[in-house]
């Protein structure tokens, strides 16, 4: 899917190396990859031990957002419970990196995002979301001198990695779905789609935290995680931070994806075509993709080397985010850790 042109789109620059924490002492670079859409930078971060200079390919890993948010405020940020997820993989001597598609995040925004958003179509569909995610891979094993990588998506992000690994099996060591992504059930009640969509706080938290009896709100999603995770969101979207009240945009490309494709039984990929080792994770609480859809993906992944469905208890969709997040973690790293003939 990669074409041969990539060779003349890895024109990007790095803004320093810095230590982000002087006892872990985990190095930071961050990096502007041209994409393959005319005038895009796609944002890639890159986190790994200051000691550790040379990487083998099981031990490198890229991680890519859902559908709603950037992959700096799920997979980098400081949370009391466990910290970054990427420093505690780089803590175990990994290459971490995650990248934010076209629209989202660091990346570029269009134009058409700082217009009114009926006034473009929906852009950023799951295609071209593979197509950022292959543009990544390539520059990262062409920094490396490897051939292939472990991928890690969470949500809409699974849909991306799977899609991308079908097509790409050669260049993936293990494929992680956290929260994968499935066929509805139902048609979604969702029409009249712009260029992007805006989200507010409250809009935020109240999905955040569906599923999670009432009783136990506040202690498995802290109100003042929330506010924290909110606050990074804002700085990664600085534009929409100036609305009143604050909002993140977020491109609506998956939404028509989500309403044309897979709510009528059309998904992006077919599992059949994944032959690397995969693992499904979902915690119990979920209610964007529920259990189900994990439930009939792993019955459809018959040609990987051998797969793993694991369900966290306690934790929604956004378990990441959650009390119970390194438990995603050490389960995520058991599984990219483990060694078979």
């Amino acid at each position: 899917m990669i074409r041969s042109v990539f060779l003349a789109l890895l024109a990007f620059f790095t803004i320093g190396v810095q230590v982000s924490n002087a006892q872990s002492k985990i190095a930071s670079e961050e990096f502007f990859i041209d994409s393959q859409a005319p005038n895009t930078k796609l944002y890639v971060l890159n986190k790994y031990a200051q000691d550790k200079k040379n990487f083998s390919s099981d031990k490198v890993v890229l991680f890519v957002h859902g559908a709603t948010y950037p992959a700096e405020t799920a997979f980098d940020l400081d949370l009391p419970g466990g910290g970054s997820w990427m420093n505690y993989v780089a803590e175990r001597g990994y290459d971490a990196y995650l990248v934010d598609v076209r629209g989202y995040g660091k990346s570029t925004r269009p134009p058409a995002m700082s217009a009114a958003p009926d006034q473009n179509p929906p852009f950023a569909t799951t295609t071209e979301a593979e197509q950022d995610v292959g543009t990544a891979v390539d520059f990262i094993l062409k920094r490396r001198g490897l051939s292939k990588l472990n991928l890690v998506g969470w949500s809409w992000g699974t849909a991306i990695m799977a899609g991308y690994t079908s097509q790409n099996n050669a260049k993936v060591e293990k494929l992680v779905l956290y929260a994968p992504l499935w066929e509805f059930k139902t048609p979604l009640p969702i029409s009249g789609l712009g260029a992007f969509r805006s989200v507010n706080e409250e809009n935020a938290r109240l999905r955040g935290i569906r599923g999670i009896p009432a009783a136990k709100v506040e202690e498995i999603s802290p109100k003042a995680w929330g506010e924290t995770w909110w606050k990074a969101v804002l700085v990664s979207d600085p534009e929409g931070a100036k609305a009143n009240p604050p909002v993140v945009r977020a491109p609506n490309g998956v939404i028509k994806d989500l309403i044309e494709l897979w709510s009528k039984g059309k998904p992006t990929y077919d599992p059949a075509n994944i032959r690397v080792p995969t693992m499904l994770i979902i915690a119990e609480w979920d209610q964007d993709t529920p259990l189900y859809m994990a439930q009939e993906l792993f019955g459809k992944l018959v040609n990987t080397p051998y797969k793993r469905h694991v369900i966290l208890g306690e934790g929604t969709h956004a378990i990441v985010l959650e009390k119970n997040r390194t438990e995603l973690f050490s389960q995520v790293q058991y599984f990219l850790d483990e060694k078979r003939r």
